[in-house]
């Protein structure tokens, strides 16, 4: 008998030959191109703007994270689940409710969850929330074309017995306008207002609560993530959280001691038809203002500046900022598509904050106002707790507006 082969040896084993599995998943992007891979989490089908994330950790935060409503998020790191999932580390403030998150394209199936906090499986945690999962393409070849060509239009979709209209995809990749001029803040804030009182996360205690705040925090929600309210609560800030399209005066009928301006997703030109006109009512109070993400961007546009469409963007927990004011450099979390033109900025303003990936503006201050905005998170919420300090920055200027002494900054 002739030898055999490792192919021929295993079609023997198994009494039939060689069959390749059936695609269940596929990523179709506006262009045409197909990627076929294998399905998880729900099923359907969704179209949304590709982006890739390359942060190790932190899979859920980012997932449930609302600045990313309207995106599907390539994780560049090829092993995701193996912590599982647990209902602490959501960062929607809804529990129940989607983030806007289209989906998610991971390198290798999901790992079985070992972690001590795991309550459930990724795969099942996927399908609970509703989120389109795909696995098994290369996501380095996927990453290094958004690189060079930039961020596409996509569908991603899901079919457990291999089923596609490939065609009536290609069309609704190719139909869907993109997020440039698209405000999906409306999916995401508070449909009420309502006051927030939990405290940080701290090692074998959990989460707390507030009991005696110091001073009231009104925030707006254009998708704001717990741990940013977290981080206000725990240092003496009641924080009262309104949503997106609330008029200054009804928010200065409240008395804050401060106004912040929250994360969100979509085009901040966009949401700024209705929110810019709110932020320079509030800018103009006096009051201390602090804006992150899409709140430092339409801070930015209140101020006179414009904003721009980003080639790749910036997502991930390890991209270095110098902080001007001192001259530190920091590593920070960033999930954005779209930033402050700083040569549009006015002489009132100062850039606190840039990139050292690309030079691109991170934050921002007004010159005779106690007013600041970075564009990164630095709630730490997935990422490291290098800007922690911007909070008790922001807390010390309600102090001063007090005539208070200020508290260290951490």
């Amino acid at each position: 008998m002739a030898a055999q082969g490792p192919v021929e040896a295993l079609a023997s084993r198994h009494g039939e030959g060689w069959t390749d599995p059936v695609a269940t998943a596929l990523l179709v992007l506006a262009d045409g191109t197909v990627l076929e891979g294998m399905g998880l989490g729900a099923t359907g089908h969704a179209v949304g703007e590709v982006c890739f994330n390359t942060a190790m950790t932190g899979y859920q935060e980012i997932l449930t994270d609302p600045s990313y409503a309207g995106q599907i998020v390539t994780f560049t790191f090829p092993h995701v689940g193996n912590v599982g999932t647990n209902d602490e580390d959501i960062e929607t403030v809804n529990m129940a409710s989607a983030s806007g998150v289209r989906g998610c394209i991971l390198r290798t199936p999901i790992t079985e969850p070992s972690n001590w906090r795991s309550a459930r499986h990724f795969g099942e945690w996927l399908k609970n929330r509703g989120i389109i999962g795909l696995s098994g393409i290369d996501t380095r070849a996927l990453t290094a074309r958004i690189r060079e060509t930039g961020m596409p239009n996509a569908v991603i979709a899901h079919s457990p017995d291999g089923s596609f209209d490939i065609e009536a995809l290609k069309a609704q990749a190719a139909g869907w306008p993109g997020l440039v001029g698209m405000d999906l803040v409306p999916d995401v804030t508070t449909a009420q207002t309502y006051v927030w009182d939990e405290t940080p996360w701290v090692w074998g205690e959990g989460y707390g609560r507030q009991e005696s705040p110091e001073y009231h925090v009104v925030a707006i929600d254009y998708g704001a993530k717990r741990n940013i309210l977290r981080q206000l609560a725990g240092l003496g800030c009641k924080v009262t959280v309104v949503p997106a399209t609330t008029d200054a005066a009804r928010i200065l009928e409240m008395k804050p001691d401060g106004i912040f301006f929250s994360n969100g997703p979509g085009d901040p030109a966009a949401t700024g038809e209705y929110a810019v006109p709110v932020i320079n009512a509030l800018v103009e109070t006096g009051l201390p203002v602090f804006g992150i993400c899409l709140g430092h961007q339409m801070l930015g546009l209140a101020l006179g500046g414009r904003t721009v469409k980003m080639h790749q963007g910036h997502h991930g927990a390890n991209h270095p900022v110098k902080d001007h004011t001192t001259g530190k450099v920091e590593i920070t979390s960033m999930n954005h598509g779209f930033a402050v033109d700083r040569e549009s900025l006015p002489d009132t303003v100062v850039e606190t904050h840039v990139s050292l990936f690309d030079g691109s503006n991170c934050g921002i201050r007004v010159k005779d106002r106690p007013v600041f905005s970075v564009q990164y998170h630095p709630e730490a919420s997935p990422g490291p707790m290098d800007s922690h300090y911007l909070f008790t920055r922001f807390v010390n200027l309600i102090r001063e507006n007090r005539n208070e002494p200020p508290l260290a900054e951490r």
